[in-house]
Parts: C-alpha cells; sequence; structure tokens
C-alpha cells in the first residue's frame, strides 16, 4: 500500500492517489473511481480486493479541491450530508481530466503492463461512463452509476468494452431512466448491462448498510472477467 502524487489535468495542482501493488508482475492497473464518501475503508478493502485479482489498484482523491483524504461512512446522518455537500460542490469535468491523469500515471507504474481501465461506483459509476466516452480507458466498469440516462444517446459512441451493474430497486436512478440506459446498451458489442434483481443502490459496497451477497458476488465476478480479458 502507498500513495502517489499526480499533477492535476487542469494543471492547477497536484492530487493523492492510494495504491494496492499485486504481487505478480507485470501488471495492468484499474483506477478505482469513488463514491461521493471519498477513498474511504470501504474503497480501500476494494483496492485490496483488484490487487489480489493481479492488477495495480489506483483510487485517486477525487473531492481534493474541496477537501483533502476525504474518509467518510454511510453510517450516519451527519456523514451523509457532508458526502452530498461534497458531491453538489464537485466539478465533474475537473474530475474526469484527473482521472484521465490518474489514467496516465497508472498505465506509468514500474511493473505495469501499460493496460489500465476504471472502475468506479454510485459517483464513480457515472465517472466511469464518461471515460467509457471520453478517455482512452482500455476498459470500463460501472457500479450503480447515479444519472446515467444522460448518456444514454452517446453510448453508440463507446468502443472499449462497457460493464454496466444496475440495481432494480436503486432509489437514485428511477426506473425510467434506467430502461433508457438497457435500451441504448442492447446490442451494443461493447456494452454489456446487467440489472440485479432485489438490490438496491450500493449493493457491492463492503461493508455498507445495502450490502447484498449475491448481487456483489455475481458483478464482481463479471467484473473480473472483463477486467482480465481486457488488461492481462
Amino acid at each position: 500500500m502507498a500513495s502517489i502524487s499526480i499533477q492535476a489535468g487542469d494543471g492547477t495542482g497536484h492530487f493523492d492517489a492510494y495504491v494496492v501493488e499485486p504481487t505478480g508482475r507485470p501488471a495492468g492497473a484499474v483506477v478505482l473511481i469513488q463514491e461521493i464518501f471519498g477513498v474511504n475503508a470501504s474503497l480501500r478493502e476494494t483496492a485490496a480486493q483488484v490487487a489480489e485479482l493481479g492488477f495495480f489498484a489506483v483510487a485517486p482523491d477525487l473531492f481534493w479541491r474541496q477537501e483533502r483524504n476525504v474518509d467518510l461512512t454511510d453510517k450516519s446522518q451527519a456523514e451523509w450530508d457532508k458526502a452530498f455537500a461534497l458531491m453538489n460542490g464537485f466539478d465533474h469535468d475537473k474530475g474526469i481530466a484527473d482521472l484521465k491523469a490518474t489514467l496516465a500515471a497508472a498505465r506509468a507504474l514500474p511493473g505495469g503492463n501499460g493496460r489500465a481501465g476504471t472502475m468506479g461506483y454510485c459517483l464513480g459509476g457515472l465517472l466511469a461512463v464518461r471515460m467509457a466516452l471520453e478517455s482512452d480507458a482500455d476498459v470500463n466498469v460501472s457500479y450503480y452509476g447515479v444519472g446515467l440516462d444522460r448518456f444514454a444517446g452517446a453510448l453508440a459512441g463507446v468502443s472499449k468494452p462497457l460493464l454496466l451493474h444496475i440495481a432494480d430497486q436503486d432509489e437514485f436512478f428511477p426506473p425510467e431512466g434506467r430502461a433508457k440506459v438497457i435500451a441504448a446498451a442492447k446490442d451494443h458489442p461493447a456494452i454489456r448491462a446487467y440489472v440485479y434483481p432485489n438490490a438496491n443502490h450500493a449493493f457491492a459496497r463492503v461493508g455498507g448498510v445495502h450490502w447484498h451477497a449475491r448481487s456483489a458476488w455475481i458483478a464482481n465476478g463479471r467484473s473480473a472477467e472483463a477486467l482480465a480479458a481486457a488488461l492481462d
């Protein structure tokens, strides 16, 4: 486990990225995109799991312009309130620029093989879709992304593998929006959209209040296969 410093995509400063290294070399890299709770204990545990799969896990601190090293849980109303305030103050375009910078840094890690993808959750799930549309990532994985229907019309332009993990009880992603995204992904050669029955938003958040073991295990298996196919 380590932390690296990356120059911001807009050149205004530097931000930290949490890194967990795999035991084998050479290895591809997965840029883990945070939820609204920051690079917290749950995301760090996910990073450890990604490293166990044989990849570098790189989790950038995307809220650094507002507050550095945010580390919140979903266990108290005060933390939820702070997380939503940070989300509302987040500049998505600057975040994408920072993710592109992180992706470039991940490709260049010593012991890496030059391949890198993204995997994001909640807010990060939305940003992973944008990375599929706007970056050269080799693969992108979105878990319960919010507001994905805004990009449904653009999904035809996706050229690299994109996985969409969608909860059928997602309180933050209404059924109409989900249906629009699923329809846009249907028959697309590079996109796979999976819907998880009886699962709520954040069903794969390690230690989270909405953890749904069956959905999480199935989704994580599908993600592992996609990452291995694109990054090994």
